[in-house]
């Protein structure tokens, strides 16, 4: 049964592999067989996925025979994780392959580029898919590579092809990482099977026996994941290839820019317990996302103020997974990936804009005393639901760390309506916005807790230095969104208008990353 289950699972990534090879035949302008090729292998991913999941549901783990030698080849993995990232990754690819069957009407080009897209879609699904390190590493670099041929798709659009070089660069350095990590894996264990990896792992773990070959793997793991979701100061590239077709956006930013979270919450059994990885997924997770959520609000073009919020959301989701609360992280990726692909897909809307720039949101008063008031009530929101859905956060640094970013984004959500000339109704509403959020997170999480526990460690207790680096952190972020509180509209502050300069530019960390690798010297020419 598991073996059937395993054919029409894997008939999803296949279908889209041979629209593949029928835009080998119909590369050119309006290539009607690639679209309808392109669409039905789409709708096919949705029951196929569906299925997966009750098969999930029903048997547990399953597991494909391996075809290979020596423990290393091709094998498939159904587990809730697999299941929760493939029933994803089959609506996201419903609504880019629906949005693409028109967008380059009038290209010359048109079938190339729906292949390139079906050939991506089909490694993102076999990424997930893998139950073996060989396919794995595989479906891992063959993602990066079909990725680049999208990105230099215009090879005319010279700061695109430099963009897409330099993350070719960044990627092939993650690549290495991952694939000296899977031989230490291999060579220690004897194995590229996962189940029997993690098995193995987390036995030694449990004794208190963590040999070194797995710490250095899981510092290696924990370096591609960091490169494959374009943390600071390799995050340049994500801004600068703004100039692609939007659907491409859509697909790196919705799904493959998660490959680097997804990476470490399927290998959290490798990463958990030790001792360097998880103080370098918090340090570079936190810094990102403290740096790319400030910069982004000085960009004045939409996409790439979207670009550096996908920054500042993986950085969130590795500063979690570096807590261990992967199920967190994983509900933090599912969410991140349907906005952002509503936002690409989206953001090219006009009658939006419009709307958009009618609202007249009312004066900010910056006073101190309702900005305490804001925060209090954040605090008390986050307090109460935590107490309703029994979380002890005094008890769990980690989850107060989670509970510190949520009381700064309500805090966020509050003040404009709290710190403001508004009426009581817009209070009121802003107010009532806070407990929905408050209330979604708290049940989403708890969700995925529930579906996720079996193929994820348990949490286990932060150390004094990662309690010291959370605070850090968690002081940075809070002194940050408390100047945004009081400084916001305040045109004619010189402290803003100088920083809000630097800012735009984002330090100029991607600059000095150019200098460092040789990127402005690359040839554009493709």
């Amino acid at each position: 049964m598991s073996y059937q289950i395993m054919i029409v699972v894997l008939s999803a990534p296949l279908s889209f592999l041979l629209t593949t090879f029928v835009a080998l035949l119909q590369p050119g302008l309006r290539p009607q067989f690639v679209k309808r090729s392109l669409m039905l292998a789409a709708l096919w991913g949705l029951p196929v996925s569906m299925l997966g999941a009750i098969a999930v549901v029903r048997h547990g783990l399953l597991e494909s025979p391996l075809f290979g030698i020596a423990g290393l080849g091709f094998s498939v993995r159904l587990d809730p994780l697999t299941a929760t990232m493939f029933v994803m990754i089959a609506l996201l690819s419903v609504v880019i392959a629906k949005y693409c069957l028109n967008y380059l009407d009038g290209d010359d080009r048109q079938g190339v580029f729906l292949g390139r897209l079906a050939m991506t879609i089909a490694s993102v699904e076999m990424l997930v898919l893998s139950g073996n390190l060989a396919i794995l590493m595989i479906a891992w670099i063959t993602t990066s590579l079909t990725l680049h041929k999208l990105l230099v798709f215009y090879p005319n659009r010279q700061r695109a092809v430099l963009a897409a070089r330099k993350k070719f660069i960044v990627a092939r350095i993650g690549d290495v990482c991952l694939f000296v990590a899977a031989g230490l894996l291999y060579f220690e264990y004897g194995t590229g099977n996962l189940e029997v990896l993690f098995t193995s792992v987390n036995s030694m773990r449990e004794v208190g026996q963590m040999v070194f070959s797995v710490e250095l793997s899981a510092v290696l793991i924990a370096i591609a994941a960091i490169l494959k979701s374009a943390q600071f100061p390799t995050h340049g590239w994500l801004v600068e290839v703004m100039e692609t077709p939007t659907p491409v956006s859509a697909l790196l930013h919705a799904g493959i820019l998660n490959a680097g979270p997804y990476l470490i919450v399927r290998m959290a059994y490798i990463i958990d317990g030790t001792l360097v990885a998880p103080y370098l997924l918090i340090g570079v997770g936190g810094i990102t996302a403290l740096f790319a959520s400030t910069v982004l609000l000085t960009q004045p073009a939409v996409k790439v103020a979207l670009g550096y919020s996908s920054a500042a959301h993986m950085g969130f989701m590795l500063v979690v997974c570096g807590l261990g609360v992967y199920p967190a992280a994983m509900l933090h990726l599912v969410a991140h990936s349907f906005y952002k692909a509503h936002a690409f897909l989206s953001s090219g809307s006009v009658i939006e804009a419009a709307r958009a720039s009618r609202v007249k949101l009312p004066s900010r008063l910056r006073n101190p005393g309702r900005v305490a008031l804001t925060l209090l009530l954040a605090m008390f929101l986050y307090g109460v639901s935590a107490m309703v859905w029994g979380v002890d956060p005094v008890h769990d640094p980690a989850l107060m760390a989670i509970g510190a970013f949520l009381v700064m984004g309500l805090a966020q959500l509050l003040a404009p309506a709290l710190d403001s000339q508004g009426g009581l109704q817009g209070s009121l509403l802003a107010s009532g916005l806070a407990v929905g959020v408050t209330t979604a997170f708290f049940s989403l999480e708890a969700g995925a807790h529930v579906i996720l526990h079996e193929v994820l460690p348990h949490r286990q207790a932060l150390g004094t230095g990662m309690v010291a680096l959370t605070a850090v952190i968690s002081i940075s972020f809070a002194a940050v969104i408390l100047f945004q509180i009081f400084e916001v509209n305040r045109s004619r502050s010189r402290l803003t208008r100088q920083l809000a300069i630097h800012l735009r530019n984002g330090f100029y960390a991607n600059a000095i990353f150019d200098n460092l690798i040789g990127a402005l010297r690359l040839s554009t020419h493709h």
